[in-house]
């Protein structure tokens, strides 16, 4: 019986001793995990760098823009089987929209613009304009850019019969297919011009809505910016600077066009 004692003694020593062991192996582990759970809050964040809009020369950050609605606004078709014209988006969201044309991609510091200041932006592009500049789109479409379709030539659409006007539309969709692997839904037509025939061979190449551009002064809401540029493309972050300043001082601030279209 006393060995049976002694060894039991024995065995709820040990146990006791293994317990604290474990209890002092998970105190040691507390500052660790308290140190990866600060970490990872340092992680989760979703805006621009705190300082990013001081370097571009914007004196306050960018507002964030609205989630996307479950229902895009109402926008009237053009006519049975066409898509909607469209200068500004039917919308009460305090947002405008950003929207450039072929020769992004000659400020090479544009890139750092969008990507810094999460700046939801749509390219419309001209094939035999870009050329070359497909690889700098690539980069820009990467951190965030929509591109979209502004025909192969930039040609006067008017000018041409449907089947031409077709084969610039239709020509550009598969190109952008080719390049980025995505379908355009959106058309600016060169110099703003379209008529019937721009209409239907759009609609036969699959793009949703025309867009124009509009903007009143002051800016209101659903305005879509036509962002200016030099015939270089030189000054391009500028002028977008320029564009974002007033968008805050109208109390705006500047969301995805294909959220809205």
């Amino acid at each position: 019986m006393r060995r049976r004692s002694r060894g039991t003694a024995a065995l709820l020593t040990a146990a006791l001793c293994l317990a604290g062991c474990l209890s002092g192996c998970a105190q040691s582990v507390d500052p660790i995990e308290r140190l990866g759970k600060k970490a990872a809050q340092k992680v989760r964040t979703h805006g621009p760098p705190v300082d990013a809009y001081r370097r571009w020369g914007l004196g306050a950050p960018l507002a964030p823009a609205p989630r996307p609605g479950v229902r895009r606004p109402a926008v009237r078709a053009a006519g049975p089987g066409l898509p909607p014209v469209v200068d500004r988006v039917p919308t009460r969201d305090k947002v405008v929209f950003l929207t450039f044309d072929d020769g992004a991609e000659r400020d090479p510091r544009f890139v750092g613009m969008v990507r810094e200041l999460r700046l939801p932006v749509t390219v419309f592009l001209t094939d035999r304009v870009v050329g070359p500049g497909y690889a700098y789109l690539g980069r820009l479409r990467a951190v965030g850019a929509s591109v979209q379709n502004h025909t192969l030539d930039h040609p006067y659409l008017p000018g041409l019969p449907y089947a031409g006007q077709r084969a610039e539309i239709c020509g550009q969709q598969e190109k952008l297919k080719q390049r980025f692997g995505i379908r355009p839904r959106l058309l600016r037509p060169p110099y703003g011009d379209y008529d019937d025939d721009t209409l239907r061979a759009a609609a036969d190449c699959g793009i949703a809505a025309v867009v124009l551009s509009g903007e009143g002064d002051p800016l209101r809401p659903g305005d879509i910016l036509h962002c200016p540029q030099d015939g270089d493309g030189a000054g391009l972050t500028a002028a977008t600077v320029a564009i974002l300043r007033r968008v805050q001082e109208a109390g705006l601030t500047v969301a995805r066009l294909e959220d809205y279209l």
